[in-house]
């Protein structure tokens, strides 16, 4: 049993796919294929079975998923405690896909000016997911929407900004009232699997408004670029970029105390990159405190 048949197992099982974990992982199906036979063979068991299309674990691959992705995050870590007296660090960081464009460019900026050396694995995902591999281990750190759940004991969550609700429309509505133009306009309506669009129906709901409702998206620009074109107004939260991208829109302030969306970091309390996590939120905080034309 070594590392890269590990590896692999976990990444099968997580891809659901021989062909789509070899891609991942920059090899051949084939070898993908014979690093888990050999895994199977070392242990007695079979771990993965092709279900259709889709390859799935067995009972002792599920038995042992966890286990194997501890034993390769403990030999990450291994490697990066041998290193602890090195300048260079390496932190895995986990982003939601709005942050990517808007948040992240910026404390990128500031932290590789002070810290030129450190290395940062990014991906990206919605905030449940990320928060979930914050906790396995997978991620170290990630910015993310505030959890509406129980942050878990080994994890802790501090926020970066806030964004309150506001109506986006076209600006030739600019002072009109919010509520009016809700309930006469064409409603672009903001995902209501994503914390955002929540909040949208939750307003609405409270200020009994039924708006005649166009579409449903889950992203903040396009939706924008849609009642840039005059099809409607959305609620959406108060995302700094909207109103430097150069279309035709403005916000419109909602009475009656806005309902906000917080986003900060989620991070291990402890492990050998707890600090560099907490050297990430501190860059991170003086970064967005700067004036916009200075990031």
């Amino acid at each position: 049993m070594d590392a890269l048949q590990l590896q692999s197992f976990v990444m099968v099982v997580e891809m659901g796919s021989l062909s789509e974990a070899a891609k991942k992982l920059g090899v051949t199906p084939a070898a993908i294929g014979a690093r888990v036979r050999a895994l199977e063979d070392d242990i007695g068991v079979t771990l993965v079975k092709r279900t259709g299309r889709f390859v799935k674990p067995t009972l002792a691959g599920t038995n042992i998923l966890e286990r194997s992705r501890g034993v390769l995050r403990e030999l990450r870590d291994l490697r990066t405690a041998a290193h602890s007296g090195a300048s260079i660090g390496e932190l895995r960081l986990g982003v939601f896909p709005t942050a990517m464009t808007s948040l992240l460019p910026s404390v990128l900026k500031r932290l590789f000016s002070r810290q030129p050396d450190l290395k940062i694995l990014v991906s990206s995902g919605t905030s449940i997911e990320l928060c979930c591999k914050v906790d396995d281990g997978t991620l170290d750190a990630a910015i993310v929407v505030e959890p509406q759940f129980s942050v878990p004991k080994a994890c802790e969550w501090r926020a970066l900004i806030a964004e309150p609700l506001v109506l986006v429309v076209p600006r030739a509505l600019v002072g009109c009232d919010a509520h009016a133009v809700l309930r006469r306009e064409p409603f672009i309506r903001y995902d209501q699997t994503l914390l955002g669009g929540q909040l949208a129906e939750r307003y609405l709901r409270e200020h009994a408004i039924t708006p005649h409702e166009r579409l449903e998206l889950d992203n903040v620009m396009a939706i924008a670029a849609l009642v840039d074109k005059g099809l409607g107004v959305a609620l959406l939260p108060d995302w700094e970029p909207l109103w430097h991208s150069g279309m035709d829109i403005a916000r419109v302030t909602l009475p009656h105390r806005a309902p906000t969306r917080r986003v900060g970091l989620i991070s291990a309390i402890h492990g050998p990159r707890a600090s560099l996590a907490q050297t990430f939120f501190t860059e991170a905080k003086a970064a967005l405190r700067e004036p916009s034309d200075a990031k």
